[in-house]
């Protein structure tokens, strides 16, 4: 007896961190799990696909921060724009009920001169699924830290359906439709 009161004072650590993984870490392992399998069995393999690159662009961001080789103001601002493509394809996965995502973009308000130049479209001009100058097509707005905005950009057949429709109109003599700066 005089033994184990002796041991108790240096089991008692061991014996915390045993009922620290038994009790406290196994249910969010089991729940972190279950939620990628749920993720795995409600969308197909091009989605999975696109999820997994995001997952492996946060750790490209991650490792960078970790060398200290960007700023904590770019580390966060990039996590976010991740965390926003991410959000987008998940909701668009689940509208269409398809195994589809178009090219995804996300900018600041800041950065859209970087998809449409020095004549960007104002932030407030923009609606939902309104289409841009025939390159992308304005999905909504996400906020992770800061307001994102959201894009897809046309294949090459909606660009050229596009392009033809605007010619027809006005061929025909009509006004074209809505031409963005």
């Amino acid at each position: 007896m005089a033994t184990l009161k002796g041991r108790l004072p240096a089991l008692l650590p061991a014996l915390l961190i045993v009922a620290l993984f038994t009790f406290g870490w196994a249910p969010v392992a089991v729940n972190a799990k279950q939620t990628g399998q749920r993720l795995d069995d409600e969308f197909g393999p091009v989605v999975r696909a696109y999820l997994g690159y995001l997952k492996s662009e946060q750790e490209v961001v991650d490792d960078r921060v970790s060398r200290r080789e960007v700023s904590p103001t770019y580390y966060r601002h990039n996590s976010n724009r991740i965390k926003a493509l991410r959000e987008m394809a998940i909701r668009l996965a689940r509208e269409t009920h398809n195994d589809y995502l178009p090219e995804l973009e996300a900018v600041s308000a800041g950065e859209l001169g970087l998809l449409f130049g020095p004549q960007a479209p104002a932030p407030s001009s923009l609606k939902a699924g309104e289409v841009i100058r025939n390159t992308f097509r304005f999905l909504g707005t996400v906020r992770f830290g800061e307001v994102f905005y959201l894009f897809a950009r046309l294949d090459p057949y909606e660009q050229a359906e596009l392009s033809e429709k605007a010619l027809s109109t006005k061929a025909a003599g009509g006004q074209p439709e809505k031409d963005q700066p």
